[in-house]
């Protein structure tokens, strides 16, 4: 059985999907929503127990994004929930996966976001050794499904656009890998099938810069004046100069042409999407 928890997200619906719905369960958030709690062990043993020993595998894919939300409300959605489901879950022989950001290798510090998921990458990695039944994803930027989320970079461009104001960045060298939702559900399907425990990066190895990215989308939407590029400070703290690997289990996952796709991503946001927050 595969359990989705966090089944509202872009990322849930896409790896749902990849799974048939006979063999898929998405809890509703009444009955997780206080699993970060320290006491609620029994509460997630109990949900689990009748698949106990079984190949089932658990994604834990809720999480809060925005790294202007609450510091405290991060850390139980991201941090304590997931860690709790993996102390759960290996008491009974269930895999879980659970979810990160690439940044984590990136940025020592970063913000409260950036800081929930070092410290869940750094639990699933002390425990790896002794706990084959875990692995913890490290995702890059994800586009494709639905609007852009306003405080994501392509969100903010997509208003730029739509509301024919300018948007003022960096200069954009921050190098970015960019994954449609579903390469990256095939993508986490393969992992599962051929399983990775402890730390894993799903990269495709063909990063592009923010400034690419920007002066690619406002000239094919003939809004180029409106894109003030260096017009706010260099992050000291970025990447702008690594590229990542593609691991060997995704030799032969195919993955699109990030340009091109989030062309028509964004095309098709203007033409017809309600925004999404």
């Amino acid at each position: 059985m595969i359990f989705v928890i966090g089944g509202t997200g872009r990322l849930a619906r896409a790896i749902a999907a990849r799974h048939s719905d006979g063999e898929t369960i998405t809890p509703r958030r009444e009955v997780y929503q206080d699993w970060w709690m320290p006491n609620a062990a029994d509460a997630i043993r109990e949900y689990f127990e009748p698949w106990e020993r079984g190949n089932s595998t658990i994604f834990v894919v809720s999480g809060l994004l925005d790294p202007h939300a609450g510091e405290e409300d991060i850390l139980k959605v991201n941090y304590y929930l997931p860690k709790n489901i993996v102390q759960a879950a290996a008491v009974l022989g269930i895999r879980v996966v659970t979810f990160g950001t690439i940044m984590e290798r990136l940025l020592s510090r970063g913000n409260p976001y950036v800081q929930s998921k070092i410290a869940l990458g750094r639990y699933v990695s002390e425990i790896a050794d002794n706990c084959q039944s875990v692995a913890h994803v490290r995702l890059h930027t994800l586009y494709g499904l639905g609007q852009p989320s306003s405080f994501m970079f392509l969100g903010q461009i997509l208003h730029s656009l739509r509301t024919h104001s300018p948007f003022e960045m960096t200069l954009g060298k921050q190098l970015r890998e960019y994954h449609h939702f579903d390469d990256d559900a095939d993508a986490i399907y393969r992992l599962v099938e051929h399983w990775r425990a402890g730390v894993v990066d799903l990269n495709h190895g063909c990063p592009i810069t923010l400034r690419e990215i920007a002066t690619t989308l406002f000239s094919t939407f003939g809004e180029k004046n409106l894109l003030k590029i260096g017009a706010r400070p260099e992050p000291a703290e970025e990447n702008y100069d690594t590229s990542f690997r593609r691991p060997d289990f995704l030799a032969d996952s195919k993955f699109r042409d990030a340009l091109p796709a989030i062309v028509k991503y964004i095309e098709s946001c203007l033409v017809c999407c309600p925004p999404e927050v």
